[in-house]
């Protein structure tokens, strides 16, 4: 890892202090990069998605996306920027991205999934929620995985 990226790590970790101090100290590391940086603005967008600025974020989130990131962080970004659609009221858009990030694989498909449910709850469907819910987690329990599948398949059959 290099030393800037553990400067931001460093800033994400830090407990003491405010949403809006992390937004200035990772606005000041990453303007040590280009001003169309990708990794630098997923972090800026990051910042202040996490400090409830999701209107700022979204804009920081599409350059990055945009400007290319790597696997690992273009999952991130997609799911946290269709997280902030969520969150201003785009669920539409938001199911959309999720739908795709989940249908992509990779080691983000069960967080994209999580994120999805809960879309779906925003969209007043608490019973696809919960289908996806349990047949995301149902892989990962230790037993009653056949049933716990089975009936996430039943939730899902009985509303459509």
């Amino acid at each position: 890892m290099n030393d800037w990226q553990d400067r931001i790590d460093a800033a994400w970790a830090d407990e003491t202090i405010t949403d809006d101090e992390r937004v200035r100290q990772i606005d000041r590391i990453a303007a040590e990069r280009p001003v169309d940086d990708p990794v630098a603005l997923f972090e800026r967008a990051g910042a202040r998605d996490s400090a409830g600025a999701e209107m700022a974020a979204e804009s920081y989130y599409r350059r990055a996306l945009s400007g290319g990131l790597d696997e690992s962080r273009r999952a991130q970004a997609t799911i946290q920027l269709a997280s902030t659609l969520r969150n201003l009221g785009r669920v539409d858009e938001s199911l959309r991205m999720l739908q795709e990030e989940r249908e992509r694989g990779g080691e983000l498909a069960d967080a994209a999934a999580a994120f999805y449910a809960l879309a779906l709850v925003s969209a007043g469907d608490a019973s696809a929620a919960a289908s996806v819910a349990l047949e995301t987690l149902a892989p990962h329990l230790p037993q009653y995985r056949r049933s716990v599948a089975a009936y996430a398949r039943e939730i899902a059959e009985r509303d459509t």
